[in-house]
């Protein structure tokens, strides 16, 4: 049985922008109609999302005939023995959340890598990641498909980008419009002049850095800008969100 190839981390490589959309409706069954959607990639959502361990492992396994389209996991936090956790039931992409400085980047990169490379605890003999042994060579070849992605969304981690960006091990940088805006000052307005230029200057750093930069947007114009200014990876859209808005435009026709 041969190791599954990142499909994901292969289209950055490659300076392919890949595009994908937010899976927050914590179910199998919608994250199967998603992934056959057509999407590069699908972000299981583990930080606002109420999605547990068990859950991701379950939309991973509806994801699985998709091959046309990557899982990527964005645990709650950054901590190192959930990665290994999720490394384990297979994730080979993670979206790391609130990353402020190189140091806590470092450690997600060696979280991600067997020793010597990194500190991920070596039990492939009990993961679904290893296919429980039948991949051959898996803590071998393993570390190769790993791509880790962190995300910037706060002032300090806006003043360390550069350095954030400058990790090796980093595959992409991730701007999170909402808290970054938040963080400085305005809250709930993303699309303030003094906050878009700040993405756009992130954005133009992050590619200077040799680094795929990535965001998401629910506007379809702005989405198509960040394609145009060169982003790796962006996400145009989210199920809770695309569901709450058609039963509701649903509703609207009917009960009038």
């Amino acid at each position: 049985m041969e190791l599954p190839t990142n499909r994901f981390k292969a289209g950055l490589a490659a300076g392919v922008t890949q595009i994908g959309m937010w899976s927050s409706l914590v179910d199998p069954v919608a994250a199967e109609i998603a992934a056959g959607a057509g999407f590069d990639w699908l972000l299981v959502d583990g930080e606002h999302a109420p999605n547990d361990l068990r859950t991701i492992l379950a939309q991973l396994q509806a994801m699985a005939p998709y091959t046309q389209t990557t899982p990527i996991v964005r645990p709650p936090i950054g901590d190192v023995v959930l990665i290994k956790q999720l490394l384990d039931i297979g994730v080979q992409t993670l979206l790391v959340p609130m990353v402020e400085t190189p140091e806590q980047a470092a450690e997600m990169v060696a979280a991600m890598q067997y020793p010597p490379k990194g500190i991920r605890g070596v039990g492939s003999a009990l993961a679904r990641a290893s296919r429980w042994n039948r991949v051959a060579d898996y803590v071998h070849k393993a570390g190769d498909e790993m791509c880790l992605l962190v995300q910037v969304e706060n002032v300090r981690g806006f003043e360390n980008l550069d350095a954030i960006a400058a990790v090796p091990g980093v595959d992409g940088v991730f701007i999170g419009p909402a808290d970054l805006s938040a963080s400085f000052g305005h809250l709930g307005n993303a699309g303030h002049p003094e906050m878009q230029a700040r993405i756009d200057d992130a954005i133009a750093r992050i590619k200077q850095a040799g680094k795929a930069a990535g965001i998401l947007s629910f506007d379809d114009a702005a989405s198509r800008r960040y394609v145009e200014m060169g982003c790796g990876f962006v996400a145009v859209g989210a199920d809770g969100t695309l569901l709450a808005r058609a039963v509701e435009g649903l509703a609207a026709r009917f009960k009038k």
